[in-house]
């Protein structure tokens, strides 16, 4: 068995050093986020005091108490009334961005009633002939006209939520369908539609795409498409938060916090590199299995590990619905700063369709995120996925 702490020389969890082959690995010291706290320990001292400056870990325990009259409830869908009596909770929150998530893996178990049985292959297949199948007919273009890629085509979105607004309709119908080569398609097909926008109007500087897929998601058509805005002024509150937080970083400690983000999550085993591109499975996600991809442009090794992270949600975690935001800086010069703010991909799970329950709630909304899954598994699904 290799189940153990972070091996020093590889970051991973599962391959233990000299040193840990030597001694029992206590089970609470397992690569498990329950045990954040334990792993943090034993990190080298150097990434203790970076990880103390950026997260804040705090365990708790639940406990119930439940009649007999439950336990054949319990034990159907917890696997045994032990499982619920006492639960172990990680509350993690990134002292710099301040997004907190409590994790809890129990919760993946939870009972689902609103759900219904779909056939998502059946479903794609019957909705052939939507608007998107046939884009020039079907879709509106933009004033500046449209941008034609390899494997892909834009459109100018009917309902705006900023004045430029665009849809890169895919050739491929079924979203779930891609490739390397599609996915770079994607998105150079969205910068050069910013950049014709930018064309049209010289203030229009701020570039965002995202890929919503499926509707879990919030896709209101099921047809493979992705969607990108050049905004005006300043860059949307969330992705203008995240520089004024990696800034004030810098000023305080005076290095990048992106840089000291990816070595904490390396320490404990939560990353991978593809080429110049820095892949980590995030500790405060927004929500379940989030990833995060970080390079200096947004070049081909981006674009290749974006894919591969996709290939990896799709086939080894069983993700069907996912929402894919980029983070770019701005196209034309600005006065603000963003010296140091690289090219920053957010992938994350939104759950499965059949699921009538939405996946976000008060808390989301509120308070901090609600997580049923660890972070240390997805790294181990990303690492098999880039091996292929």
């Amino acid at each position: 068995m290799t189940t153990g702490l972070p091996n020093p020389s590889t970051g991973r969890c599962g391959e233990r050093s000299p040193e840990q082959s030597r001694r029992i690995v206590e089970p609470s010291r397992r690569c498990n986020i329950a045990y954040l706290n334990e792993l943090v320990a034993t990190m080298p001292p150097a990434a203790r005091v970076i990880f103390d400056r950026i997260f804040h870990v705090s365990t708790t325990v639940g406990q119930i108490d439940p009649p007999e009259t439950m336990r054949q409830w319990i034990e159907d869908y917890f696997g045994s009334v032990e499982a619920v009596k006492s639960q172990r909770i990680v509350k993690i929150t990134n002292l710099v961005t301040m997004e907190g998530s409590l994790f809890n893996e129990l919760r993946a178990s939870r009972p689902m009633e609103a759900r219904e049985r779909t056939d998502l292959k059946k479903l794609i297949e019957d909705n052939l002939g939507d608007p998107f199948c046939k884009p020039l007919e079907g879709t509106p273009a933009d004033t500046f006209g449209r941008v034609r890629g390899k494997h892909s085509i834009t459109a100018s979105n009917v309902a705006k939520y900023d004045g430029f607004h665009g849809v890169v309709v895919f050739d491929e119908h079924n979203p779930l369908v891609f490739s390397s080569e599609k996915v770079s398609d994607y998105m150079d097909t969205a910068l050069a539609w910013a950049h014709k926008a930018h064309d049209v109007d010289r203030e229009a500087r701020y570039f965002f795409f995202m890929w919503n897929c499926l509707w879990k998601s919030g896709a209101s058509i099921l047809h493979g498409h992705a969607q990108m805005t050049l905004s005006r002024d300043m860059h949307y509150a969330r992705v203008e938060h995240l520089r004024r937080s990696a800034l004030r970083y810098r000023e305080t400690h005076g290095v990048n916090y992106f840089d000291d983000l990816y070595t904490v999550h390396k320490a404990l085993g939560l990353t991978l590199e593809n080429g110049h591109t820095r892949i980590l499975a995030y500790l405060s996600p927004i929500k379940e299995k989030e990833v995060l991809l970080i390079s200096e442009e947004l070049d081909q090794d981006l674009k290749d590990s974006i894919y591969k992270v996709l290939r990896g949600f799709v086939e080894r975690l069983g993700v069907r619905s996912f929402n894919l935001a980029l983070y770019h800086r701005p196209i034309a010069e600005v006065e603000e700063d963003w010296n140091g703010f690289p090219v920053v991909v957010r992938i994350v799970d939104r759950g499965d369709p059949n699921n009538k329950t939405a996946d976000i709630g008060a808390m989301e909304l509120y308070a901090a995120s609600v997580i049923a899954s660890d972070p240390f598994r997805v790294a181990e699904a990303l690492r098999e996925a880039f091996t292929l």
